[in-house]
């Protein structure tokens, strides 16, 4: 009886919660076609009815146009966000952006850009539009919205798996948030650095930080924010391989966000409940968490998301249904390889970027440089016709040369990169050597035909190109090799003793153990994603599964070898 209470209640707040989104969305619509002071006002009434805003908003008469158009216009991207309509959110505030005078308020508009393109996993613009708020709020002197610009850099980078980054804007926005002496700023900021320990594959320093967090906004009474932080927890709690104590904590958090309405908050709690249940061997449990998730992030259009839901359902799936699992496979590199384009541009863009004196001063100092020019060019404008024709011909040769000089220097940036990882083409006579020397146990010598030789080569360097790509299964090597799944598998039984996928795995184990050994530079999880983890806890239970130690245990032995 109360399982039907409960959902009847939930129906009939969302149905409430449609409702009064439909009225603020029909008075905007009306302010879109006639932008007057009086449908500015409805709009307005309506946000504090709905306790939106915190104090009555009016417009009289005499209130520009252009003000009117400014503030309809920002707040309806921040209620769109609100409703985690983003695509809306973005529409709205780039309308509202060219209307601001105001640097303050300005700020405010760029900050609602950055969070909404990170929610639509749109890394560069995010950083652009974040940046450009940094330096304002920098200018200002304001420590809390300094530490508040510093956050959603954070975010950024993590949005774009630079947590070594993110680590370093994450501390000196706490340093600017004690400053500001905000605990609810601190308390975001906190949650922040827990996200990037986690991402950094060091669980043991998050847990503190995410304890932190639940504990500033426990003395606050913020029950909502309270839930969110304790799925938070529930990811580092993955990370440690408490699983157990996980399920029991995104137990108490689902049913708080699908009663609130928290669409994104559920979605991500029902990702990491899937994991929970999918690490415990719980399959069939799992799909039903990650598929509600999938589907509520291909509506929110987040993508970031949604790779890891699709690839959840296709590891639940493939045991009891592999025509599925074939499909969520399909999608899930599909979203991964729209994704992957972003986050290079991005890599390539920081390659040398470093904090206190990177590409934030030098950006501000050349926005000083063009508005500098802009005037000049002003007055040339009221002097001469042909002066500014001049003028604009030089800064364009000046901008096409500076250009030219960004794309060699990728280029080369690029052609080194290439260089730097193609000694990972490992070939069969070190898999074996090195899988070897990682499980100290002794190998069967292999006595291999010249055909048998090339063909195990050959299955080798598929291997390779496709860990390279981010995805390697036996089912595509097979087909790469123009064989059907059953006579690979027969085939490289008979010649290794091995299945496909042990022998994949070996040499997924083989090219971690050079990198962790050889390549000092490289953090666990970027060596998770050149061995074909696209999870930084999976690839470590496997490793230490294979290995008999994890990635950093295996390192520092190696370093002390």
């Amino acid at each position: 009886m109360k399982r039907i209470f409960y959902v009847v209640a939930a129906s009939l707040f969302l149905c409430l919660h449609t409702i009064q989104a439909g009225t603020v969305e029909t008075l905007l619509s009306q302010f879109v076609q006639q932008p007057t002071t009086d449908h500015a006002n409805r709009f307005f009434k309506e946000l504090l009815k709905l306790e939106f805003v915190d104090e009555p908003v009016s417009f009289t008469s005499s209130t520009p146009a252009d003000s009117l158009r400014q503030q309809v216009f920002y707040w309806a991207g921040e209620w769109f966000y609100d409703q985690q309509q983003y695509r809306q959110a973005e529409q709205y505030a780039l309308k509202a952006l060219p209307l601001y005078h105001v640097e303050d308020q300005k700020a405010d508009c760029l900050n609602l850009l950055a969070i909404t393109y990170i929610r639509l996993s749109d890394h560069a613009n995010a950083a652009k539009y974040a940046k450009l708020c940094y330096a304002l709020d920098e200018k200002s002197g304001d420590a809390d919205r300094i530490s508040s610009s510093l956050n959603t850099l954070s975010a950024i980078y993590m949005g774009a798996n630079q947590p070594r980054e993110a680590e370093k804007y994450v501390l000196k926005g706490i340093e600017m948030a004690e400053k500001a002496n905000n605990p609810g700023r601190m308390a975001v900021l906190q949650a922040m650095a827990s996200e990037v320990y986690h991402a950094m594959g060091d669980d043991q320093k998050a847990l503190p930080h995410i304890e932190r967090a639940y504990e500033i906004d426990s003395l606050a009474g913020q029950e909502g924010r309270m839930m969110v932080r304790l799925a938070q927890k529930a990811s580092v709690l993955l990370g440690l391989h408490d699983y157990r104590q996980a399920e029991q904590v995104l137990g108490r958090v689902i049913p708080f966000f699908r009663k609130v309405g928290d669409r994104q908050s559920l979605a991500i709690s029902q990702n990491k409940m899937g994991m929970a249940l999918l690490s415990q061997h719980r399959e069939a449990e799992a799909v039903s968490y990650y598929r509600e998730a999938a589907e509520s992030f291909s509506q929110m259009g987040d993508i970031y998301n949604e790779v890891h839901a699709r690839r959840g359902l296709y590891e639940s799936l493939w045991k009891t249904d592999p025509d599925a699992a074939k499909a969520e496979l399909d999608r899930f590199n599909d979203l991964k390889d729209s994704i992957y384009s972003v986050t290079t541009a991005e890599s390539l863009a920081r390659y040398n970027a470093e904090f206190g004196n990177d590409w934030l001063q030098v950006e501000n100092h050349a926005e000083r440089q063009a508005r500098q020019r802009a005037i000049v060019i002003g007055v040339v404008i009221a002097l001469l016709l042909a002066a500014l024709t001049a003028a604009v011909w030089i800064v364009m040769r000046r901008r096409n040369r500076k250009q030219s000089r960004i794309n060699e220097q990728l280029s080369t940036d690029i052609e080194q990169l290439r260089e730097k990882y193609r000694e990972l083409n490992i070939h069969y006579e070190d898999i074996l050597k090195a899988t070897q020397e990682a499980k100290t146990a002794p190998q069967p010598e292999t006595q291999l035909s010249d055909a048998d030789r090339s063909f195990i080569e050959q299955t080798v360097n598929i291997i390779n190109e496709l860990m390279s790509r981010g995805q390697v299964d036996a089912a595509t090597v097979a087909e790469r090799l123009c064989m059907s799944p059953f006579q690979f598998r027969q085939r490289m039984t008979t010649l290794t003793g091995e299945t496909p996928q042990t022998f994949i795995q070996n040499i997924r184990m083989t090219r971690a153990c050079h990198l962790l050994a050889r390549h000092l530079e490289l953090s666990v999880s970027e060596i998770a994603q050149l061995c074909a983890y696209n999870d930084t806890p999976n690839f470590t239970r496997a490793f230490k599964k294979a290995i008999g130690s994890t990635p950093t245990e295996y390192r520092e032995q190696k370093q002390h070898s």
